[in-house]
């Protein structure tokens, strides 16, 4: 392992230096071994986990290239570990999102294009028309916050909120919802956001959002009591 990891950080230092910028392909294994000065295995083995991470990308017949280092990319594996999370974690990631996802809505309200704002009011009609559907809600609820997110256009937060917004995390928020004849409540924050936005009101929507949060995170750590209280 000590072989592998000094592997790993010669690499990534190559990627950092500017020596094997994205899209590069890397030298034949014996080459970049001798290179470094390591065994051929402890590179071998450095390219696997590499690759993993979504810093390298193994093409069979090819060669081995560094990707494009594109935040979607390497924060991929945020959303899997997320959904790997213990419940008193999952409370800590909503706080994360607490601190992000209202910022990001306000910062959405001034970069918002209208073709933008013309989905959102689209899910929302799929939103109230889906109202006691968990499932379907799930989705329309994942592709609203999706699109507003996205407005940023700042990839690295979009794929931060993107990996922090756990489908099981939204699948127990919204059960809990309807099992408790409150879904109307949080449809209609998403409507405040919605508003918001498409008056460009960057501080409003900001507080929308927030609201939007709280609600859920207020839910899901009902859930979660209960799942651990269960009634009888």
């Amino acid at each position: 392992m000590a072989l592998t990891d000094e592997a790993i950080a010669k690499i990534r230092a190559m990627i950092q230096s500017g020596e094997l910028p994205p899209g590069t392909r890397l030298p034949p294994e014996p080459q970049l071994a001798a290179q470094m000065g390591l065994s051929r295995s402890g590179v071998r083995e450095a390219v696997k986990v590499l690759e993993s991470a979504r810093v390298l990308d193994v093409r069979r017949g090819d060669g081995t290239y560094v990707t494009s280092l594109a935040p979607r990319l390497l924060l991929e594996g945020l959303g899997v570990a997320v959904e790997l999370l213990r419940d008193d974690t999952l409370l800590e990631v909503m706080e994360v999102r607490r601190l992000l996802e209202p910022m990001a809505t306000g910062l959405a309200a001034v970069r918002m294009q209208q073709d933008d704002l013309d989905t959102l009011g689209k899910i929302l009609d799929d939103m109230r028309a889906a109202s006691e559907d968990a499932e379907l809600l799930i989705q329309y609820d994942t592709a609203f916050h999706r699109t507003v997110i996205a407005a940023t256009g700042n990839e690295t937060l979009t794929s931060l909120l993107e990996g922090l917004s756990s489908r099981t995390v939204r699948a127990r928020v919204w059960r809990g919802l309807i099992e408790g004849n409150a879904a109307h409540i949080t449809l209609a924050e998403h409507e405040a956001i919605y508003n918001a936005l498409r008056a460009r009101d960057q501080l409003l929507a900001q507080s929308s959002a927030m609201v939007h949060v709280n609600t859920s995170e207020a839910w899901l750590r009902e859930v979660l009591t209960s799942s651990e209280h269960p009634a009888g």
